[in-house]
């Protein structure tokens, strides 16, 4: 327990500045009945995100633990509470990790839309996808919707989210279907969207199919970017737009082409000539006009949406099992904010793995009230 108690001090040192000023100033712990400390709360609340532990589960082991007497009901009430406080510790984890959350088209709201699935544990652990959607720079979760993974009406659609006039919407792979473009554009918004060629057919002003795989060669060399003006049809609907597309390095076309061969044996796609043509390119699809946003500037755009979406897959990757809080909207924003920050913090450890001290630790700041550890 000694060791636990030393590795908890340890990390709390990686948590961003005023950590425990901020809970107090977001009105996360107006009172801390049950717990002795605000650092216990927060341990308590870690153990729910870390270990994917359902709220009865938590509290239990945090009485075997010693740092709180609580029921679920009083620590699904913490985690309410906490929302706002771990939206703003994830807003500076980001800032830390060397990310800046402002998106390179300046005076126009912004908003990413995403999805994750997540399975509780054990054998029949459910399985849930996460819908959410979050407003840059501020990184609040403005929608959230919790469905089973599998079924009618479950998957990526940018039909399920509501948009306001003017906002630009900036989405993967997943959401690249006509319909979903439609939806936005029918709303008044725009959208930037990582193109996928095999579901989103593209038409040229002309209304005759876009050459995409012809045109592309003109794309020679690492960092060649360029835009064509394309026509995506929706029904009855046509709808205008820009194909943004930039060379990658041959280090990262060799790991997509890695990739695809992978997937290949694995089964689980199909490595056709075309696709690894697409390979080689980042390709964006924008409605958003020209004279607002240059080919440059809309995959800056995309570029923030991809450096949110590395700690997105860390989440997927390596904290992705947990009890999902299904009570409210709140408590599942909260849950969401949790697993990020928890992201972020082992991205930060990646980072200063190798740099910290012989000794294990950083030194804390001199100050009047600096304690040693125990």
């Amino acid at each position: 327990m000694s060791a636990l108690r030393e590795d908890w001090q340890v990390l709390c040192r990686l948590f961003p500045a005023g950590w425990e000023n901020l809970a107090r100033g977001t009105g996360a712990v107006a009172r801390l009945r049950g717990f002795d400390s605000l650092d216990h709360l927060f341990r308590t609340l870690m153990m729910h995100f870390g270990y994917g532990w359902s709220l009865r589960e938590t509290a239990v082991q945090a009485k075997l633990a010693g740092i709180a007497d609580v029921s679920d009901v009083t620590l699904l009430n913490r985690l309410r509470q906490a929302e706002g406080w771990l939206r703003q510790l994830c807003q500076q984890l980001w800032k830390e990790n060397g990310v800046s959350l402002e998106p390179a088209v300046k005076d126009r709201p912004v908003r990413l839309v995403d999805a994750t699935t997540v399975k509780e544990p054990g054998k029949t652990g459910s399985q849930w996808r996460v819908h959410f959607s979050l407003r840059l720079p501020a990184m609040e979760c403005d929608a959230f919707e919790l469905t089973p993974s599998q079924g009618k009406n479950t998957g990526e659609r940018l039909g399920r989210f509501t948009f306001h006039a003017g906002e630009l919407v900036i989405a993967d792979a997943g959401y690249s279907h006509p319909p979903g473009v439609a939806e936005v554009a029918r709303q008044g918004a725009y959208l930037c969207v990582r193109l996928n060629p095999a579901s989103m057919p593209l038409l040229n002003e002309q209304g005759r199919p876009f050459q995409l795989l012809r045109v592309l060669r003109g794309l020679k060399r690492a960092g060649d970017t360029t835009e064509w003006a394309v026509v995506v049809p929706a029904g009855a609907e046509r709808i205008a737009g820009r194909i943004c597309a930039v060379r990658k390095s041959e280090e990262a076309i060799r790991r997509a082409q890695r990739r695809l061969t992978l997937k290949k044996q694995q089964g689980k796609a199909r490595a056709t000539s075309p696709t690894r043509t697409y390979a080689c390119y980042v390709l964006v699809f924008t409605t958003l006009p020209k004279s607002q946003a240059n080919c440059r500037q809309v995959l800056e755009c995309y570029r923030l949406r991809w450096q949110i979406e590395l700690t997105f897959k860390r989440l997927k990757s390596i904290i992705h099992l947990g009890h999902v809080p299904k009570h409210d909207d709140q408590s599942s924003r909260a849950w969401l904010y949790g697993k990020l920050f928890l992201a972020l913090l082992t991205q930060k450890l990646v980072r200063v793995g190798s740099t910290i001290s012989p000794w294990g630790y950083y030194l804390p700041e001199e100050t009047a009230d600096s304690q040693p550890l125990a």
